[in-house]
């Protein structure tokens, strides 16, 4: 199994979780609808760049924050990585999509996320809080989580 189809079980920079290129993989794995999206998570904000415009004003922002999730206005989550640890994993990657290690609704159950993990990246830790979410409009910005 290469690497962009494989499903990772690793301490995100925010808590326990999955990541994978295969978004399909983790709708299966999370036992949840298709159509909800996830969070791509970038080891650059050049990573970004590349692949969508940032709106100019929220740059400066986006540079310095950490453990926070954007949406752009095109619909599309996005969160910069800032720990060692994780970077050594994305940045072999280029980019993955990141959910938490758990059902769909459910609290995490580590006997189920390393049974269903193809790659464990020890020490998982603790599971801790989530991260932040914004919403970037063009002229206003909105917390959803």
């Amino acid at each position: 199994m290469s690497l962009h189809k494989a499903l990772f079980l690793t301490a995100t920079d925010t808590t326990i979780g999955f990541l994978s290129q295969d978004s399909g993989r983790l709708d299966r794995v999370k036992k949840r609808p298709s159509h909800m999206p996830y969070i791509r998570v970038y080891p650059t904000l050049s990573a970004i760049k590349g692949r969508r415009r940032l709106p100019r004003q929220w740059r400066k922002r986006l540079r310095r924050s950490s453990h926070t999730s954007y949406i752009l206005p095109c619909g599309e989550s996005f969160r910069l990585v800032r720990d060692p640890r994780h970077l050594l994993l994305l940045r072999r990657l280029g980019w993955a999509y990141s959910t938490s290690a758990n059902l769909s609704g459910a609290y995490y159950d580590e006997s189920y996320a390393r049974s269903v993990a193809d790659i464990i990246v020890e020490p998982l830790g603790s599971p801790s809080a989530p991260s932040l979410i914004f919403k970037l409009g063009k002229r206003k910005l909105r917390r959803l989580r």
